[in-house]
């Protein structure tokens, strides 16, 4: 099924995890490369010093790189999440927000390592913000990414 990205903000934010943690996708450029995630602080999703919960971060971010991903590169390959590790480095009760883009290099570079049908290990290095610019969080993706055989 084919969607536009303002179709699919729309449905990313009516997600039960998303709306349960408070996380909001304010963006997504119709070309597929950048999406916006937020996310403020609330009663229920704080933890238990009143900054924002750890795992409601690592939410936020979760999927998009490889939902992204999927777009960019079609049905022809096969697109997850491999690994990932998040770093707290400030704890806020301002609202955080995170850009999540790829960018066409890195996009040439997983065509050009996939190209062969070889499996590839792309990794993002993400950096969560508060209001006032300063990073609270970096949170490091890895994807697995294949081209799919073709079939004969």
């Amino acid at each position: 099924m084919k969607l536009s990205p303002n179709l699919f903000k729309r449905l990313l934010n009516l997600y039960p995890p998303y709306l349960g943690a408070g996380i909001k996708i304010t963006y997504i450029s119709q070309d597929w490369r950048e999406l916006h995630v937020s996310m403020s602080v609330r009663w229920f999703n704080r933890n238990a010093v009143n900054t924002h919960f750890g795992g409601s971060l690592y939410s936020m971010v979760d999927p998009h790189l490889m939902l992204l991903l999927m777009r960019l590169l079609g049905d022809g390959y096969w697109v997850w999440d491999s690994a990932a590790n998040i770093e707290f480095l400030k704890a806020t009760r301002k609202t955080v927000r995170c850009v999540i883009a790829i960018s066409d290099d890195q996009l040439e570079q997983i065509k050009l390592k996939t190209d062969s049908g070889e499996k590839y290990f792309p990794s993002f290095t993400l950096e969560i913000k508060d209001e006032m610019g300063d990073v609270i969080a970096k949170v490091n993706k890895t994807l697995y990414v294949k081209k799919k055989p073709h079939k004969t």
